[in-house]
């Protein structure tokens, strides 16, 4: 899976050491909405999510025979779900891959990965297989200390700051333009939890499927496949979540009659365990100690009172009797001379408002008793680990951090494929799915015991022939696709495909593609505290932005009852578009070099993101104009179309029997100038390229029973700007990345029965070479192993 990253046009993204992401073509995401990935035609997205958890609960690598990456619009074929590719993973078949194999991983981090795989043919009727996969490793923490880009501060503020992953200090107050009464206090920051002390960076991942295959005839058969899986990891959305006790588990019966027809039925459940919304968790963990209007009242009285005499008592300190203007500027050189000073006011202040709420609290009560009420907020110490706890253990709903997701889905397909007599072939097909979201009110808007499902349908047909002697080969499909809640949608595609000569193919297409807006996108309530995450089916009247309300607050009283709120409206969602023309080259040169070269051009329509609006009631008079106010984030598609193109060029040289060659390079650009803020971001480097050299199945001095095996691949990325939540948007580095390996595979061959032992030794990022790939996640390092397989 790891090493889709290194083929051309695909983006592969490391949230964490369970949780990695594929994306093609643009406007990459840690929930890669965008992309389907298939395991043997089923969908193996999370039923709340809409999207893969990468491969976290997806196929055992010993029983993957092959992964096929369509980049660009799919949705003909794949359904709206395939806007910007498909991943599709095939399993390997029981009647044709019998035996024992047998893998056994170690490596850096506390590394341990075991697989087994047993596969039986009983007879010419009827094989199965049994998978399990079991991994276990210690995470990279995310401990990104810089500010965030709407810090107001930096890291030098005596009062702090907001840290990209510490949670809870994103709120801030100031002297209120009164800093004779307040000397020296500046902005100051809530501190704020750090998540590596709030998530579990303990990965575990349980991986078991099965399946069985009866032929009912020779080109007749019948399936039934179970895919179970179970873990810990993080993932990083909105906000950073721990993942952790997450139960997946499908179960599929299909028909298939080779070449002719297929029908398939699967469900998929999933169970969010103990999962939980570490960001949440550092707000919910602080307001229980001391609410944040509380916490400012404290530091500022405490300031007033006993950190005032020091600052006034410093060499150099302001007179009261100056003007306001010159008293601050003099302040404010004061506190650059002196950071270290003012460091410690501000650290000793923070005491001193943990023992006064404490005390406030508890009443007359022991010291002993005011540092454990104030250890709650101190990581590392019973009280923090006993409240963390509690909080991540009590529902949303009930003022805790932890979400309820027993959501499913349930799907069936057919599709029948008929040879006409004049050679030209006709596919056509359908499908139907229901969405039972179930989430107990604390994601969706299902509180009160509210059921919530949804239904699509989808009918598609396709065409393809060939003509001039079977050089030129035409394809046309057609779909159309409705949900519930949306207006019917066609999806049309063309292709043709010229074969110049045996070494030379040129190929041009235009696709087209549906994206249905996600459950959250629909139906989502999640109240965050500052603000409420909403779906929108319906719409919204009379909201007001929140540069508005800043304006507002900014004038004086007699100004502020002529204020104009500028209220505005929000459709209803809808599905995105997205048609896209492309053009490849694919040419073999000599008999060992191979190119494969393409160039798309793509027009996206109503693209979903959101936007911020505050809905307020007024009031009459200037006092009470703005009498009260709730912020919600409201999920909504752009106005304006997005254009974007990109190309992509391979090169694969064989040298000799054994080794091989390789590069390859992408280009991916936004094009269009966008101004409208609801654009996802595109989050994609615009240059990338790779280069590898591999040897495979080397005889030792001739002996075919001894064989190396070696590869080197350097991956290089260029710098982009990563726009996730305001929290985790930020700059993401130029970087390059070595990943090498080498192995010794031994063949046995013994009472007419073959084994094979390959060991290997290798690393990803060899070079250790720490880089953010994700704003907000965290810094990826060199992953080295020693691995020994057994067939």
């Amino acid at each position: 899976y790891d090493h889709l990253g290194t083929l051309k046009g695909v983006d592969l993204t490391s949230a964490s050491i369970g949780f990695k992401i594929i994306n093609t073509r643009g406007f990459n995401s840690t929930s890669p909405v965008r992309s389907l990935q298939l395991i043997d035609g089923v969908d193996n997205q999370s039923p709340g999510l809409n999207f893969s958890l990468g491969n976290f609960l997806g196929a055992p690598d010993l029983d993957i025979v092959g992964v096929d990456v369509i980049a660009g619009a799919s949705t003909a074929f794949y359904g709206p779900s395939a806007f910007n590719g498909v991943i599709s993973m095939t399993t390997k078949d029981p009647f044709l891959f019998t035996g024992l194999s047998s893998s056994v991983k170690a490596g850096e981090r506390n590394l341990t990965e075991v697989s087994v795989r047993w596969a039986d043919k009983v007879n010419d009727k009827f094989a199965y297989k049994i998978n399990l996969f079991a991994l276990k490793a210690d995470d990279w923490e995310a401990g990104n200390m810089d500010p965030t880009d709407i810090s107001l501060d930096g890291i030098d503020n005596p009062g702090g700051y907001d840290a990209v992953n510490r949670y809870g200090d994103e709120d801030w107050w100031d002297d209120g333009g009164d800093s004779k009464t307040f000397p020296g206090i500046g902005r100051f920051y809530r501190p704020g939890i750090e998540e590596k002390h709030l998530v579990d960076y303990d990965t575990e991942n349980i991986k078991l499927t099965t399946a069985l295959h009866y032929k009912i005839k020779d080109d007749l058969t019948a399936i039934y496949a179970m895919n179970f899986g179970s873990g810990t990891t993080v993932y990083q959305g909105d906000n950073r979540y721990s993942l952790k006790d997450i139960l997946f588990l499908q179960n599929r019966v299909e028909l298939q009659k080779k070449d002719k027809w297929f029908w398939r039925a699967y469900s998929t459940h999933e169970d969010a365990g103990n999962s939980y919304d570490a960001y949440f968790t550092a707000l919910r963990m602080q307001d229980s100690v001391v609410s944040n209007q509380s916490y400012n009242l404290y530091y500022m009285g405490l300031w007033n009172l006993f950190i005032r005499p020091q600052v006034r008592a410093l060499p150099g300190a302001p007179a009261n009797s100056l003007p306001m203007s010159q008293y601050q500027s003099i302040m404010d050189s004061l506190i650059a001379t002196n950071l270290d000073f003012f460091n410690q006011l501000h650290q000793d202040n923070r005491n001193s408002v943990s023992i006064a709420t404490a005390s406030d609290a508890l009443g007359a009560v022991s010291i002993e008793e005011l540092e454990r009420y104030a250890n709650q907020l101190m990581p590392g110490t019973t009280e923090f680990d006993d409240l963390k706890n509690y909080i991540t253990s009590t529902l949303f709903t009930d003022g805790g951090s932890r979400f309820y997701d027993k959501s499913a889905l349930y799907h069936t397909q057919g599709e029948r494929t008929f040879a006409l007599d004049n050679g030209a072939i006709f596919r056509m097909g359908g499908n139907l799915r229901l969405y039972t979201p179930k989430s107990a009110g604390t994601i969706f808007s299902d509180t009160a015991g509210a059921v919530i499902t949804n239904r699509e349908v989808g009918l598609y047909g396709g065409w393809e022939d060939s003509f001039l002697d079977e050089r030129l080969k035409l394809s046309a499909t057609g779909r159309v696709d409705k949900n519930q809640n949306f207006k019917a949608l066609i999806s049309p595609a063309v292709s043709a495909v010229y074969k110049h000569n045996e070494n030379q193919t040129f190929r041009v297409s235009f696709s087209s593609a549906i994206r249905n807006p996600t459950l959250a996108d629909q139906y989502l309530y999640y109240n965050v505290g500052r603000a409420v995450l909403l779906g929108n089916l319906n719409g919204f009247d009379s909201l007001v932005a929140l540069d508005n309300i800043t304006d507002y607050l900014s004038k004086p009283a007699n100004q502020r009852l002529e204020h104009d709120f500028g209220y505005f409206n929000v459709d209803a969602i809808r599905p995105e578009k997205v048609k896209t023309a492309e053009a490849g080259y694919r040419a073999t040169i000599g008999t060992r070099v191979f190119v494969d070269a393409n160039y798309y051009y793509s027009l996206y329509d109503d693209f979903i993101g959101y936007i911020i609006g505050a809905d307020i009631e007024e009031g009459t008079t200037a006092i009470d104009r703005l009498k009260s106010l709730q912020v919600y984030r409201i999920a909504a598609n752009a106005t304006e179309q997005v254009t974007t193109q990109g190309f992509s060029i391979g090169l694969n040289t064989y040298i000799g029997d054994y080794q091989t060659l390789s590069g390859n390079y992408s280009w991916n650009k936004l094009t269009s100038a966008v101004s409208d803020p609801i654009v996802p971001a595109f989050n994609t480097p615009e240059h990338k390229f790779n280069v590898g050299w591999n040897i495979r199945n080397y005889p030792i001095k001739k002996n075919k029973e001894r064989l190396l095996g070696a590869g080197v691949n350097y991956k290089w990325v260029e710098g982009f700007l990563f726009e996730g939540s305001p929290q985790f948007t930020g700059s993401i580095s130029s970087y390059g990345l070595v990943d090498a390996q080498c192995s010794f595979t031994q063949i046995r061959n013994k009472n007419e029965k073959k084994t094979t032992i390959t060991y290997k030794i290798g690393a990803s990022n060899a070079l250790n070479n720490q880089v953010y790939q994700v704003f907000g996640g965290p810094l990826v390092g060199r992953l080295a192993y020693l691995s020994i397989q057994i067939n």
